[in-house]
């Protein structure tokens, strides 16, 4: 996939972010998405998350540490540039961004949102052309307490259950930090295997 494939317009991508919602409609737990029936419309409006990643919106430039290798022991780390830019899906459903690097050629990613009002969570969904014949990755789940949010989720490493954590945190209105965890030990323990310094970007 060339980068000049990334400009679709905007038809398209709204097409493809409500696939991405009808999926995850279809294929999470349905307890989760619907949340507790017995969840009143005062609890509901106390934990209204809805705005948790309207920071997020615009071009940002992003310092990236990748660990080498994933839950090997390994302490090396490979550091490269990358952009982002994010925007909100139509109805207020949720957000899409697109992320950009020349570490790996012609690599483009994309992450899906969407806000459950029932249960005031988010769900994320991400999936990229490197990997795309495996389709969506498995969603991690969450919202924001203050400047922190952090999002869990259960998925596989090598063939092996893990639980993927994204931790954001709000520096201030142009700064942000992104940190990707895996554990093999249902939670137990985490290794931190992905970094972002995120700014801003003045263009």
């Amino acid at each position: 996939m060339h980068l000049s494939q990334v400009a679709a317009t905007s038809q398209a991508r709204c097409a493809l972010a409500l696939f991405v919602l009808a999926a995850a409609i279809c294929g999470a737990d349905q307890s989760t998405l619907a949340g507790d029936s017995k969840v009143t419309t005062q609890t509901q409006a106390a934990h209204d998350s809805s705005h948790d990643f309207d920071f997020l919106y615009g071009k940002w430039t992003i310092h990236n540490r990748r660990l080498a290798k994933r839950l090997a022991g390994s302490h090396e780390w490979i550091e490269f540039e990358s952009t982002n830019e994010c925007h909100p899906l139509p109805g207020g459903i949720g957000n899409e961004d697109i992320y950009l690097t020349a570490y790996w050629p012609n690599f483009v990613g994309m992450t899906f949102r969407f806000y459950n009002p029932a249960t005031g969570q988010w769900a994320l969904w991400w999936i990229d052309n490197r990997n795309a014949s495996a389709g969506l990755q498995p969603p991690v789940m969450g919202s924001f307490n203050g400047k922190v949010g952090v999002f869990e989720g259960p998925d596989q490493f090598e063939g092996k259950p893990i639980v993927v954590r994204f931790t954001w945190t709000l520096i201030d209105a142009d700064h942000l930090r992104w940190e990707q965890a895996f554990s093999p030990d249902a939670g137990k323990t985490w290794e931190t295997n992905w970094t972002m310094e995120v700014a801003r970007s003045a263009g």
